[in-house]
């Protein structure tokens, strides 16, 4: 691994770390932590956790409002992902097309309704085989079943433990 990538690494796993013991912050101090993540990566001229940065197609199925996406997609950025963000209430027609153009490592959804299992359930039967389905939101909580029947990869229960599952894959 690059050298100049262990501060970076480090200084994403104590936030990680710390919003898990104490929290999270407000909006405000997740939006500044965010670009401070953003500032420390150019001041180290490196691109990100990865030396080929990983790409992650974004969407909501049911959520209007894509508070949760907002914060992972600047979050997923800042740590060097190139994303495509599809925006709020697609179709699963509309994530699954997106997928199979860019073939990204990874695919963002946030799902709040548990109605919209079988919509899950079809995109991850046709994703392209590399990508992962990390996904985030109230069913997964209320559910903890849930990400294993509709084919989620990795249920995120919220940004701390989104930015230690990328840590990891980024190993």
């Amino acid at each position: 691994m690059d050298d100049a990538k262990n501060p970076f690494r480090a200084a994403v796993g104590t936030l990680a770390n710390q919003w898990i013991e104490t929290g999270l912050p407000s909006r405000q101090g997740l939006d500044e932590a965010a670009e401070n993540l953003e500032g420390l990566r150019s001041r180290l001229h490196i691109s990100g956790l990865w030396e080929d940065p990983p790409s992650m197609v974004t969407a909501t199925l049911d959520d209007g409002l894509g508070q949760g996406l907002a914060v992972i997609e600047k979050f997923a950025v800042a740590l060097g992902i190139r994303l495509i963000s599809l925006g709020l209430m697609q179709t699963p027609e509309a994530i699954i097309d997106a997928c199979q153009r860019h073939q990204p490592a990874y695919l963002g959804l946030t799902i709040l309704q548990f109605d919209t299992g079988d919509d899950l359930i079809r995109i991850a039967n046709h994703l392209p085989r590399k990508t992962r389905i990390v996904a985030g939101g109230p069913v997964f909580a209320g559910d903890p079943d849930f990400a294993g029947r509709t084919g989620t990869h990795y249920a995120a229960k919220n940004v701390a433990y989104f930015l230690k599952f990328m840590l990891e894959a980024a190993c």
